[in-house]
């Protein structure tokens, strides 16, 4: 107990020391997630309510995949990504092994399926009913996709919460596409797991629960604006 207490405590005084390493870590790790989280939704969003609304012969079996996709071993992404980035890869060229970027693109493999998915959930729950009541008020098939994503906005931001955390917690393929290198590619996690194999442990439990307190942070904001107009 007395090494957990003695890291929630150089947690605190690594954050208001103003320790500059670890703020560019927390930094570099909610510059990924976030980044990443918000291209996921870009395709996500449009992906999973194409597969709520579509009516296609193959959609059953792009369900399946996006819901297995939603459970795809960050290492697995990791290898995939790190095989095409490879110098020997079909990426190869874009030289972009050992990068942010590299990193990002994993957390987008990662995060999109999740969004994709918990997004056909949430638009499947609503009554079929309403997207003819709205067609019969004149509303376009643009109007009225925005109408069913306002009427489903608790749940859609309980995927964006969902994506993010997915992602923000993940340590397997950053670790394999990024190199986990100082100053140039190594966030939270991959950082706790490198002070755990040193021995640090307390500085490893430090860094989660920095980790920790960020994404409930972020959670904390998400949820006050899922909240905020709750649907009475």
């Amino acid at each position: 107990m007395k090494v957990v207490w003695d890291g929630i405590v150089q947690a605190f005084h690594l954050l208001f020391s103003g320790n500059a390493e670890v703020l560019e870590i927390t930094f570099l790790s909610l510059k990924i997630s976030g980044i990443a989280t918000g291209l996921s939704l870009l395709i996500g969003l449009p992906l999973g309510t194409l597969l709520a609304l579509g009516q296609f012969r193959s959609r059953k079996f792009w369900v399946s995949l996006i819901n297995t996709g939603m459970a795809l071993p960050p290492v697995v992404v990791g290898l995939a990504v790190s095989i095409m980035l490879w110098r020997s890869g079909p990426l190869g060229g874009l030289r972009l092994m050992y990068t942010v970027s590299a990193i990002i693109i994993a957390q987008i493999i990662i995060a999109a399926p999740v969004v994709s998915g918990l997004t056909a959930a949430a638009l499947q729950q609503l009554d079929p009913s309403l997207r003819y009541q709205l067609y019969g008020l004149g509303a376009s098939r643009w109007q009225m996709i925005k109408a069913l994503w306002r009427e489903a906005q608790l749940p859609l931001l309980a995927a964006i919460m969902a994506g993010f955390g997915s992602v923000i917690s993940e340590v397997g393929a950053s670790m394999m596409v990024g190199g986990n290198i100082r100053y140039q590619t190594r966030v939270l996690t991959t950082a706790i797991v490198l002070e755990t194999n040193k021995g640090e442990f307390s500085v490893a439990i430090a860094l989660s629960v920095i980790l920790l307190l960020l994404a409930y942070m972020i959670n904390l904001f998400l949820t006050w604006i899922q909240q905020r107009n709750p649907r009475r």
